[in-house]
């Protein structure tokens, strides 16, 4: 636990350079330059909220760390679940309750290791204007404040039963992150390396990508840096 850090995911990334144990749980009260993907700022609110980065060493290959992603956004959606209904997961790494983001998650991959940076809006009741009609916290949703202790416990807790399903299980993880999606069936909008791309999201595919109908027919989509909903 550190009172205060810039970002919890540089923290755990250089303590796992230095050799950190798979596991390691780097928290902070207050983190001033926490970002999302793209490298866009996000939100914390000073001892509202929870931001905390674990570090992972997975046994499965390397080209199935992604699905880290995944793992996180189901495990941060069920421990969310809690504490209010309406929980969904925004592909790849959004957690929402209604059409409001509660939840971030960023993974970035080191030499033998992966850090999972989380951030979750708990306790917050107020944010900045441009973020007020988009966010919401655990005790906006459910109408009362929640023990931050104990929502970071449940979400650790089922973390690490996710994480292990990245590789042998991935059915029984996709499947739950499949229940969540609050994409399918949309219309949505996607920036991708090859371009902007626009269609009807049908579902996710074995391997955890996007499936857009298009009038060209259907895409997989494996990464896009931006996803909305048209």
């Amino acid at each position: 636990m550190r009172e205060a850090l810039a970002s919890t995911n540089d923290e755990a990334r250089g303590l796992a350079e230095q050799g950190a144990a798979d596991g390691l749980v780097v928290l902070t009260e207050n983190q001033t330059a926490g970002r999302g993907r793209r490298g866009a700022d996000w939100f914390a609110a000073a001892g509202a909220s929870l931001a905390f980065s674990i570090v992972v060493r997975p046994a499965e290959p390397k080209s199935l760390w992604p699905r880290l992603a995944l793992a996180a956004g189901l495990a941060v959606a069920e421990a969310a679940e809690a504490c209010a209904s309406q929980v969904g997961i925004k592909w790849p790494n959004d957690i929402w309750i209604g059409r409001r983001k509660v939840a971030g998650i960023l993974v970035e991959a080191g030499q033998d290791f992966a850090v999972v940076g989380i951030g979750i809006n708990v306790n917050t009741r107020e944010f900045p204007p441009q973020l007020a009609t988009l966010a919401t916290s655990l005790q906006l949703a459910a109408g009362q404040a929640q023990d931050r202790a104990l929502v970071l416990t449940n979400i650790l807790a089922r973390f690490a039963l996710r994480r292990n399903q990245i590789g042998a299980g991935f059915d029984e993880l996709l499947d739950g992150v499949r229940l969540r999606c609050v994409l399918s069936g949309h219309a949505v909008s996607l920036v991708t390396a090859s371009g902007p791309r626009h269609g009807t999201m049908e579902g996710l595919g074995p391997g955890g990508e996007l499936l857009l109908r298009t009038p060209g027919g259907l895409e997989r989509i494996i990464q896009a840096d931006e996803v909305r909903l048209a």
